[in-house]
């Protein structure tokens, strides 16, 4: 009798997630039972949850290491079914965790008084039990706590934060879908957890429970005398102390501390001009100029400057090649040309604010955090076709740096979720009150590579933008303006061409234009207008800090008038296009050799 043939890894998998959600649809039944709210129970099912989502992460785990390749024969639509498991263990986890959480907050309830002594950050109680039970639950309460701790020990690798929070709401949030919670600006919701991807569970004064975006929220102000808590330094490292001693912090996480000022100082602004038609309701404070304003850490001058290694005795990314007598390349994971094409059926805003420019701003971002400068390109308009953007528009003459669309692209980060981030924008003043601002007309994220691994194709992309910020999900950029498409085929493709989208081309490289964009820095993002003048400045670098240094431990003080100017020229656009046009005049004199060597 032949043996039978071994299940196909995909459909191996594709078991495996189903019989993965027979287990969690019937621990979703069992915990509607009656005897579920037990105390015992409670556990049970809490430990049961830990159990699945461990095995679901598993499973997960495996099926983004699998390739086409790993199937012994071929699988008809291979990629979708792949992204239908992906899809189906996402949904059971979302699932486990919003039940955990559920059963976790009802364990918590019972045991309230002993952990109120042990948290900083306790709120208001709930119901109250008979005094009569209470030395039973505290009995009770003291094996619960070591198991508890067991078990969120298991879980730190999926980042679940059970730490109760109380935070204040900066804004109006309408619930996009199913599971969101609704909450009005200045309502306290008490957080129950934090998710990683910016989605919190969150409980109101009248206990609804629900999903809601953390860029909405604020810690409530501390009392005084109040010690600081661990919520405090969520998102920012304390590093060296000035000569007056206050503390200079850097964001290592993500940035939705900017994202929240940004809310806190505008949200009024903005929901007065939705609320009077001036803006669509998915037009936001935008994201990237918070960043920019916040100080030089996303600046282009910040990336140009060379890196220094742990030891801070040496540059990571400057190296000197004796043989060239230049700055040595460096390779990069990432090494590309965009080009932005254009942006269409962009919503135009109302006559009571007044649209001082349009721009696009882009950076590298990896779902969580900006990984790279913010590079910004203005937009050009015709009157007689407001809601079309374009870039890179036909000029007499050259063509300012300003509206270059061509851009390019370096990075080496490992994130496999590595792409970029497009933020259109406006900048505008209020006819009524003169008050200026910049909001995020939409925003579009463009991943670099596929789920395996893959860098996606150098080809001409059509990408529809979403509304609110890069931490939102489920917004559109003008609500009022979509309507349910009938069930033809043909009212769904008009549909989709009325919606907000972007036009851009990703190119490949040629062996000059890569080695050229190697002698820059490895994380950069600029205009290729100009990429001659960033190289030069870093040949500058490598000359007066690495070729002409006869000691490199000495302590002098450096005085070179090039190094100290350039990166302030940087945002001076004027000023570049007079570099940019100097370079170009005098590269028309030289002969072809001389350009060669020059090159």
């Amino acid at each position: 009798m032949l043996a039978r043939r071994p299940r196909d890894p995909l459909q191996s998998l594709h078991r495996n997630g189903q019989e993965l959600k027979q287990q969690v649809d019937s621990l979703l039944s069992e915990s509607q039972l009656k005897g579920a709210l037990e105390a015992s129970k409670r556990r049970d099912i809490y430990q049961r949850c830990i159990q699945l989502k461990q095995a679901i992460d598993e499973n997960k785990n495996t099926l983004q290491k699998l390739k086409k390749a790993d199937e012994p024969a071929p699988v008809g639509n291979y990629h979708q079914k792949k992204e239908e498991e992906l899809n189906l263990l996402d949904t059971l986890t979302h699932q486990l965790q919003e039940l955990a959480v559920f059963v976790n907050s009802e364990n918590r309830t019972e045991f309230e008084a002993l952990t109120e002594r042990e948290e900083d950050d306790d709120f208001e109680e709930e119901d109250e039990e008979d005094n009569d039970n209470d030395k039973e639950e505290s009995e009770e309460s003291d094996g619960e706590e070591e198991e508890m701790e067991e078990e969120e020990n298991q879980e730190r690798e999926s980042q679940r934060q059970m730490t109760s929070k109380e935070y204040a709401a900066v804004g109006d949030f309408t619930a996009q879908q199913s599971g969101d919670l609704t909450f009005k600006a200045g309502e306290i919701l008490h957080i129950i957890e934090k998710n990683p991807d910016g989605w919190w569970m969150a409980k109101n004064a009248k206990g609804n429970k629900g999903l809601v975006p953390r860029t909405y929220l604020e810690p409530c102000p501390k009392e005084e005398g109040q010690e600081p808590s661990e919520e405090c330094h969520e998102d920012v490292e304390v590093g060296d102390e000035t000569a007056e001693g206050a503390e200079v912090t850097q964001r290592t996480d993500s940035h939705w501390s900017a994202v929240q000022t940004a809310f806190s100082e505008q949200a009024n602004t903005v929901a007065v001009l939705t609320t009077m038609g001036a803006i669509p309701a998915g037009f936001r404070p935008s994201t990237l100029f918070q960043l920019l304003e916040e100080g030089n850490q996303f600046q282009t001058s910040y990336f140009l400057q060379p890196e220094l290694t742990p030891s801070q005795l040496a540059f990571r990314d400057l190296l000197w090649d004796t043989k060239t007598g230049t700055i040595r390349s460096r390779p990069t994971r990432v090494s590309l040309i965009l080009t932005l094409w254009s942006c269409k059926m962009i919503p135009v805003p109302g006559v009571s604010i007044q649209v001082l420019s349009r721009h696009m701003r882009l950076c590298l971002f990896d779902g969580n955090k900006v990984l790279s400068n913010i590079h910004s390109v203005r937009a050009t308009w015709q009157s007689k076709k407001p809601k079309t953007w374009t870039f890179s528009p036909q000029v007499t003459g050259t063509l300012p740096c300003l509206l270059d669309g061509d851009c390019f692209i370096r990075s080496s980060s490992s994130s496999p979720d590595l792409g970029i981030l497009f933020e259109l924008g406006i900048s505008y003043i209020r006819n009524s009150t003169g008050e200026r601002g910049e909001l995020s007309c939409g925003w579009v994220f463009l991943k670099l590579f596929d789920a395996s691994g893959v860098p996606i194709p150098a080809k001409t992309y059509e990408l529809f933008l979403s509304g609110g910020t890069p931490y939102e999900r489920g917004v559109e950029v003008d609500p009022s303006g979509t309507r349910r498409a009938p069930g033809s085929v043909f009212h769904q493709m008009i549909t989709m061409r009325r919606q907000p989208h972007l036009l851009v081309k990703l190119r490949s490289l040629n062996r000059r234009s890569r080695d050229t964009l190697s002698l820059l820095p490895e994380t950069f993002i600029g205009s290729m207008c100009y990429v001659h003048l960033l190289i030069l400045y870093r040949q500058f670098l490598g000359d007066v800090l690495l070729k002409d240094r006869t000691n490199t431990q000495s302590a002098e003080l450096i005085s070179n008038p090039i190094l100290a100017t350039f990166p302030k020229l940087l945002v001076q656009p004027d000023v570049m296009d007079v570099l940019k046009s100097s370079w170009a005049e005098k590269e028309s004199t030289l002969k072809r050799a001389e350009k060669t060597g020059s090159s």
